[in-house]
């Protein structure tokens, strides 16, 4: 997979990524691990709960857990599946949690052959903006 436009910090967390969901015992409810990173370097960590209720992603705990740690605004963040599925592109539902609660947030995808690093405006085009709306 070509991700040589990458920055070193950028592929040191998608490694991490990958190392984290491929430490943890198979289990068909918890498949993706997201870690997003804040302006500081702090890492958190999110994984994804599976129920047939809809279940959150990995990506929006990973913001729980740095709402919860008081995290500043985040940069970026990745997701990476189980079994050797690498990098995956947040979800629909997800792309719009990221802009809403963080618009700058940059987003870490793979199309199969190579890793690129997208602002979240890149992956939702004309999305639903309900900050403007608000006049915020």
């Amino acid at each position: 997979m070509d991700s040589a436009a990458l920055s070193a910090p950028d592929q040191t967390l998608i490694d991490y990524a990958k190392a984290l969901i491929a430490s943890l015992p198979e289990n068909e409810n918890h498949t993706v691990v997201a870690v997003a990173r804040d302006m500081n370097g702090r890492l958190f960590e999110g994984l994804n709960l599976y129920h047939f209720t809809g279940g959150p992603c990995a990506e929006p705990v990973a913001l729980a857990v740095a709402a919860a740690q008081q995290a500043g605004a985040l940069e970026l963040i990745v997701a990476a599946g189980n079994r050797g599925r690498g990098v995956l592109a947040p979800c629909g539902r997800c792309r719009q949690i990221l802009f809403d609660y963080h618009p700058s947030i940059a987003v870490l995808v793979s199309d199969g052959q190579q890793v690129r690093r997208l602002s979240i405006r890149e992956l939702l085009p004309y999305t639903y903006d309900w900050h403007a709306e608000q006049g915020g």
